[in-house]
């Protein structure tokens, strides 16, 4: 028997993708060797890693006003339980620049404009609000660690403050204090990087008029709601993107100008970056076997290194604030589809290697690249047409790369992350430590296999994997769990380990599939699919 069948053998699932077990070099299967390195280089990995970044216009819409959004609380509830750490969650993002504070108001009054087939949920153009508002946040998870934006967009000092001192109040009452629910961070302002192509701010605007607003903007605020007396404390940048030199827009700049100099500027804990892998703001098309190339991604982070080596430095946490696939809500049959969740994966742990503290992915009521659906749908997130029927709250495919991402990080609670040296431009993959203790693989083909190659009859690559465990491990059995995935460019029907989560209330439904192999068999990863492999060499 060859080394490759018995692996086979125990993934019934998987038997169509499989190579037959005499043909593990043949054109449908290639084989890649791993080796297992020390923790020495390793990094600490949040239990919040991922995290989800909300459009603000629609906050209450998540959170639910009378009572809690039973649906959202269960997907969050899921993460949690794998981790032991509730998600953060960060309100802002485009409506934040377009908040105003009213004290009549009891939550939220929108102004949205004509959704279009480019844009079938857009943002609100005016949004004003209340206490109440901000007291919602009681319906998140307990020990929930939130962000939460003010308007710096519209340079009206008298506004943020307002909105700011309704936020502390809302996170200091018992309500919310008694959960632990905390508002980790106050961010002012969304993207000021962009303000002088928006019209917030004048052409000429540059990166020394921002820290000298934003400073002004911040001690204000700080003398106002004495933040010194909560553990709340002030997220810098929340740029677009970065200029990684001190002319433009980037942490060495805001830093080399002393942003963190004033009162309140002692008061700054984080950096937050904003990313995107491409932009659908125009309707212009997006490539899924783009979106899923790990060159791709790696070239979309790594550059990104320079900064957050800068913020380490200052002793601050480098978040990505607010991140996913297309911008503008993401690209249809791009942002929506299994290939996302690949692309998801790979993007968030690689992201941790480099020194990301946390991953914001950000979704919104109907936004084509949401992890999440919270609420029921009636129009389709990919032209806004009329939906036949109406759309129930689900998630989407890029929630299971949550999934498989805090199950590999685990519940430790002092876990290090690395990544391993694949020599295969189609396969990715991570080693997690537990107290420097190698415990666990996260391992990804990137490769991608759409609905029109098995029509043409186009046999499902397949990837053979074999893992060199440290001696220590012996051959003792080993358990693998899948991302099963039918087709890259598939909206529904994912797995994890045989279980699914696209249920009416978003917990997880079916037995779970997790196979036990020995150490010296073959692990066949077939394309577009990712395997959690767990083991103890302790």
């Amino acid at each position: 028997m060859s080394p490759i069948q018995p692996i086979f053998s125990l993934f019934a699932a998987l038997s169509s993708y499989a190579a037959s077990p005499n043909s593990a070099q043949s054109s449908s299967s290639t084989a890649v060797e791993i080796d297992i390195p020390p923790a020495a280089n390793a990094l600490t990995i949040s239990p919040s890693l991922v995290s989800l970044s909300i459009e603000q216009d629609r906050w209450t819409d998540w959170s639910g006003i009378m009572s809690g959004n039973q649906f959202f609380y269960n997907v969050m509830e899921n993460l949690n339980n794998l981790t032991g750490s509730p998600p953060g969650i960060r309100i802002g993002a485009n409506s934040e620049d377009r908040t105003n504070f009213n004290e009549a108001v009891q939550y939220a009054q929108d102004i949205f404009p004509e959704p279009n087939p480019t844009t079938p949920y857009p943002e609100a153009t005016n949004i004003t609000v209340g206490d109440s508002y901000y007291t919602t946040a009681k319906y998140l998870l307990p020990d929930t660690e939130v962000i939460w934006g003010v308007n710096f967009g519209q340079n009206n000092l008298t506004a943020a403050i307002l909105e700011a001192k309704s936020i502390m109040q809302a996170f200091c009452g018992s309500e919310i204090s008694s959960l632990g629910i905390s508002l980790k961070y106050l961010e002012i302002g969304n993207e000021p990087d962009l303000y002088m192509n928006n019209g917030l701010r004048p052409k000429n605007y540059n990166v020394g008029q921002y820290v000298t607003e934003w400073t002004n903007f911040a001690n204000a605020i700080f003398e106002d709601i004495t933040l010194n007396e909560t553990s709340t404390r002030f997220l810098a940048g929340s740029f677009a993107g970065s200029s990684s030199n001190l002319e433009g827009f980037s942490p060495q700049a805001i830093y080399k100008l002393g942003i963190s100099d004033s009162p309140a500027g002692e008061y700054i804990a984080a950096f937050s970056e904003h990313h995107y892998q491409g932009t659908f703001c125009s309707g212009s098309a997006g490539v899924l076997a783009d979106l899923m190339d790990k060159a791709n991604i790696r070239g979309n982070l790594s550059q990104y290194v320079p900064d957050i080596q800068a913020t380490n430095d200052q002793g601050f946490d480098y978040i990505l604030g607010e991140t996913n696939s297309y911008s503008c809500h993401g690209a249809p049959g791009v942002s929506n589809t299994a290939g996302a969740a690949i692309w998801a994966l790979d993007y968030v742990l690689y992201a941790a290697t480099l020194g990301t503290k946390q991953v914001y992915f950000h979704d919104g009521i109907g936004f084509k690249y949401n992890l999440v659906q919270p609420v029921t749908l009636t129009r389709s997130i990919l032209d806004g047409s009329p939906l036949s029927s109406p759309l129930p709250p689900h998630v989407q495919p890029q929630y299971y790369a949550g999934i498989v991402a805090a199950e590999a990080i685990g519940r430790h609670g002092n876990t290090q992350i690395s990544e391993l040296d694949i020599d295969n431009a189609q396969v990715s993959g991570y080693v997690f430590y537990d107290d420097h203790d190698e415990k666990r693989l996260v391992l990804i083909n990137h490769t991608p296999y759409f609905k029109a190659d098995e029509t043409a009859g186009t046999q499902r690559p397949v990837v053979n994997v074999q893992i060199s465990f440290p001696k220590k491990c012996g051959t003792r059995n080993i358990v693998v769990k899948m991302l099963e995935i039918q087709h890259s460019d598939d909206t529904s029907g994912l797995t994890w380990g045989g279980q699914s989560y696209e249920t009416s209330d978003g917990l997880i439904q079916g037995s779970v599939s997790a196979s036990t192999v020995v150490s010296n068999e073959y692990l066949g990863i077939p394309a577009s699919q990712a395997a959690l492999v767990t083991f103890d060499c302790s």
